[in-house]
C-alpha cells in the first residue's frame, strides 16, 4: 500500500547533501513496510538489518568504526557496501541497539554517498535515557502516523474519488452521489481505522472479524510493552489511562477521574510515557494570542486522543457489532468518533519531519465557558476548529472565540456538501454590551480534513 510519506522519501532520497534518516512512529504503524515499498518501487537495493536480532552488536557501534562495522554487516547481509551505488541501508528496530543512533553522524561523514534510514518504537525513551551524544545536525527525521482516509481510498483502489478531493474547487459544485460514496466509505475506514495490516486486511476480505483480531492483537502487543518503559509501580496507572483515553475522547483531562485512588503526579507521569510512546495524542490548550500556539500553551490544561480511531472502536466494544450494524448513520452521528478522525488527521498534515503537534481553546469563567475542538494556522492566521458529527449543531464557541480573537475565518467539520458563508451578527459580551463579529465560515465534509488548508486559503 502506498503511503503519502514516500513523497517525502522521494525528495530526501534526491538532496545533495542528504543526511541518514531516522523515522519515529509507534509500532505497527508501516515503517518497516513503508521503506521496503520505497526501495522496491525505486529500485534500490535494499541492505536491511533488524537490530533487534543483532543486540550483541551494540558493542561494536560503540566504537563508531565506520569500516568495521560496515564490514560486520555486509557479512550479516551478504551484501557489499563498499559500493554504495544504488543501495540504500536500513537498520530497522534501531532503538535496540541504541549505540547505532551516534553512528549515523559517522556514516553521513565517512560515507556520505551512503543512503541510510533508520526506524524504530519507542525510540523517545532511547533517545530520553541513554547517555549519548546525538549527532544533532548530522540526522534527519520523519515522523510517521497511521494510514489516513486518503491512504485508505488509494488501497481500495479509488482513483476517482482521489482525484476528486485531490483537485477540489469551490467554482464547482461536489457531486451528490460521491458525496454518499465517500461517506460510505469513510464509515469503512472510522471502523478499520487506519493501522496498515487491518487495513490490507480490509482490502482483501472485507472481513470485519478479522479487522478486529488484527486490532486486538496490536492492543496487547502496547500493552505487553508497557513493562518496557515503565516501572513495576507504574504499570496499573498506565493501564488505566490506556483504558481510560478511548472512552473519554476529546475531554478534558482531570487526574480524579481517570484513577480515583491514584495521585495526580502518578497520573500525570503515566500519561506522559504513554504520549512518549505515541499511543495516545496530547492536545494543549493554547490561549490562542499569537504565533506560534505553542507559545501560548499551558501545560496543566489539555485534552486526549488515541493513536487510531480503528483501535478506538475496538476497545470500545465494536467487537460485539457485525458491519451492517456499523454501518448505520448513527455511528458516524457519535461526537467523539468524529473528533478522534479529525484530531489523527491534524496531527500529521504539518512538515513530515517536524515533530507533529495540536492545540486547542478552552474558556472557563463562570456564566461563559467556551470551547474550540481545535486551533491551527491557515494563511498565517489563527483559525477556530469546530467538528460537528452529523449534520448540525451550534456553533456558540466558534463564535466566542471570533469575538475574543477578532478571527476572520472558521473551519467547521460536519457530515453536509462543501459551504462557505459569511457571518455577521451581534455577541453580548460580559458588560451587558454587544460587539459586532464577522466572519467566513468554511464548512467541509470530515472526509476533506487533507485539503482543509487549501479550502480556507485566500491566497
Amino acid at each position: 500500500m502506498k503511503r503519502d510519506a514516500e513523497q517525502y522519501l522521494m525528495h530526501w532520497i534526491s538532496k545533495s547533501g542528504r543526511k541518514p534518516l531516522v523515522i519515529r512512529g509507534a509500532r505497527q504503524v508501516g515503517k518497516s513496510t513503508l521503506v521496503r515499498n520505497f526501495a522496491k518501487r525505486q529500485n534500490f537495493d535494499l541492505v536491511e538489518i533488524n537490530l533487534e536480532r543483532h543486540k550483541n552488536l551494540n558493542k561494536l557501534f560503540g566504537t563508531n568504526n565506520v569500516h568495521e562495522i560496515c564490514r560486520e554487516l555486509e557479512y550479516i547481509t551478504d551484501k557489499n557496501l563498499s559500493n554504495s551505488q544504488g543501495k540504500l541501508l536500513f537498520l530497522d528496530e534501531i532503538q535496540a541497539v541504541p549505540e547505532a543512533l551516534p553512528f549515523l553522524r559517522y556514516l553521513y561523514e565517512d560515507l556520505p554517498d551512503l543512503a541510510v534510514i533508520s526506524a524504530g518504537s519507542l525510540l523517545e525513551f532511547v533517545l530520553s535515557t541513554h547517555n549519548f551524544s546525538m549527532p544533532v545536525g548530522r540526522i534527519e527525521y520523519l515522523f510517521l502516523g497511521p494510514m489516513n482516509f486518503m491512504e485508505f481510498l488509494e488501497a481500495h483502489k479509488q482513483q476517482k474519488l482521489i482525484d476528486l478531493i485531490t483537485n477540489f474547487s469551490w467554482n464547482e459544485p461536489f457531486p451528490l452521489s460521491a458525496h454518499e460514496r465517500l461517506l460510505a466509505l469513510l464509515r469503512d475506514f472510522l471502523i478499520v481505522g487506519g493501522m496498515p495490516e487491518a487495513v490490507s486486511a480490509f482490502c482483501d476480505r472485507k472481513n470485519l472479524d478479522d479487522v478486529i483480531d488484527i486490532h486486538l492483537a496490536i492492543i496487547e502487543t502496547y500493552q505487553d510493552d508497557f513493562a518496557k518503559y515503565a516501572r513495576y509501580s507504574q504499570l496499573s496507572k498506565i493501564q488505566n489511562v490506556f483504558q481510560y483515553v478511548p472512552q473519554s475522547i476529546g475531554n478534558k483531562v482531570k487526574y480524579s477521574t481517570i484513577d480515583p485512588h491514584s495521585q495526580a503526579r502518578e497520573i500525570k507521569a503515566a500519561i506522559d510515557l504513554l504520549v512518549k510512546a505515541g499511543v495516545i495524542i496530547k492536545v494543549n490548550h493554547s490561549n490562542a494570542s499569537g504565533l506560534p500556539l505553542g507559545a501560548g500553551i499551558n501545560s496543566k490544561i489539555y485534552k486526549l486522543y488515541f493513536l487510531d480511531i480503528g483501535l478506538v472502536n475496538t476497545m470500545c466494544g465494536t467487537k460485539h457489532l457485525n458491519l451492517e450494524m456499523l454501518h448505520d448513520i448513527r455511528f458516524i452521528n457519535n461526537g467523539n468518533i468524529a473528533e478522534q478522525f479529525i484530531a489523527q488527521h491534524l496531527l500529521y498534515t504539518g512538515r513530515p519531519n517536524s515533530t507533529p503537534e495540536l492545540f486547542y481553546w478552552l474558556r472557563e469563567e463562570k456564566s461563559r465557558n467556551a470551547e474550540v475542538d481545535f486551533i491551527t494556522i491557515v494563511d498565517g492566521e489563527i483559525t477556530p476548529i469546530e467538528v460537528k458529527a452529523g449534520k448540525s449543531g451550534t456553533l456558540k464557541s466558534l463564535h466566542q472565540f471570533i469575538n475574543s480573537k477578532n478571527s476572520q475565518t472558521a473551519l467547521r467539520f460536519d457530515l453536509n456538501l462543501p459551504t462557505v458563508q459569511e457571518f455577521e451578527y451581534s455577541l453580548p459580551d460580559s458588560n451587558s454590551s454587544s460587539s459586532n463579529i464577522r466572519f467566513d465560515l468554511y464548512s467541509l465534509p470530515l472526509y476533506l480534513v487533507s485539503r482543509y488548508d487549501s479550502c480556507c486559503s485566500t491566497n
